[in-house]
């Protein structure tokens, strides 16, 4: 693992760099490309629902109306891992709101319902899905379905960020990413959706862009467009072993941004696994 400056930072004063616990890590300033922390950031690896910022650009990117009502469909179910959260079956929604919930809570139903009801269908979703890989020019990121629920479902920690930037264009994923809730009525009855980035929202955060991610084989993940110290960062990890490692690396790296170094950075309370991880050596 290498985690390093880009040369850009020559001139500035030097940061203090944290171990980072994810496995893929990518810290990115976007106006100038200076990459400020780097880890195991070409390997591809599961991305999870954070496939569902490729879901929602393509979708917009086909200008359907916004208005038009969706009812999700037993086909909208979790056939992959069987997990049973989500919009319920018969529910009947605009579109433009199963983009946000989709985006903002990581509802899988949402998601599949999106691409169900592409113009073509699934074939056609899936094909301007690689359309839009090959626009971004992303150089190893392969999508099979819209939810991030299938492990076939990789990227790049490099390739997320340029998800993620093109992602901060379109207007209505940086409304939904970056509200911490919103009540919504389903079936007539209003219901909380949250925001699965618990920064979001907090006081001293600023985060325009936002999702997060897991699965068993992503492990957490979680990517966003954060605001610090008077830049625009791309932030990028992927592969965390539990929830509270990517907090803690999220945590150390907006305190690396900010300069605020004098105190030890955080560690993660570490949990008893069953199962062991050989992770490598930090190059700096």
């Amino acid at each position: 693992m290498f985690i390093g400056l880009g040369s850009a930072a020559v001139h500035a004063a030097p940061l203090s760099l944290p171990d980072i616990e994810s496995a893929h890590a990518l810290v990115m300033d976007e106006e100038s490309g200076e990459v400020l922390l780097e880890k195991d950031a070409d390997t591809a690896a599961p991305i999870a629902s954070m496939t569902k910022l490729m879901t929602a650009m393509v979708v917009l990117d086909a200008k359907l109306p916004p208005y038009d009502v969706i009812r999700i469909d037993r086909a909208d179910l979790d056939t992959l891992k069987h997990t049973h959260s989500g919009v319920p079956v018969g529910a009947v929604l605009p579109r433009r709101t199963l983009i946000e919930i989709a985006l903002m809570s990581s509802d899988n139903h949402a998601a599949a319902a999106l691409a169900r009801t592409y113009p073509g269908g699934m074939p056609a979703f899936l094909a301007a899905t690689q359309k839009k890989i090959t626009e971004l020019k992303l150089e190893n990121t392969g999508l099979v379905e819209p939810t991030g629920l299938s492990p076939e479902n990789h990227a790049t920690a490099h390739d997320m960020a340029k998800i993620l930037r093109a992602a901060s264009s379109y207007p209505e994923i940086v409304e939904a990413t970056s509200q911490s809730s919103s009540r919504i009525a389903v079936n007539g009855r209003g219901r909380m959706f949250h925001n699965t980035n618990k920064f979001v929202g907090q006081p001293g955060w600023d985060i325009s862009v936002s999702k997060t991610g897991f699965t068993n084989e992503a492990g957490r993940c979680l990517s966003m467009r954060l605001e610090a110290a008077g830049r625009k960062l791309l932030v990028v990890l992927m592969g965390a072993m539990a929830g509270s490692e990517r907090a803690v690396d999220v945590l150390n790296i907006h305190r690396m941004v900010a300069g605020d170094v004098p105190a030890p950075m955080v560690q993660p309370v570490r949990a008893v696994r069953s199962v062991t991880s050989k992770r490598p050596q930090h190059r700096v």
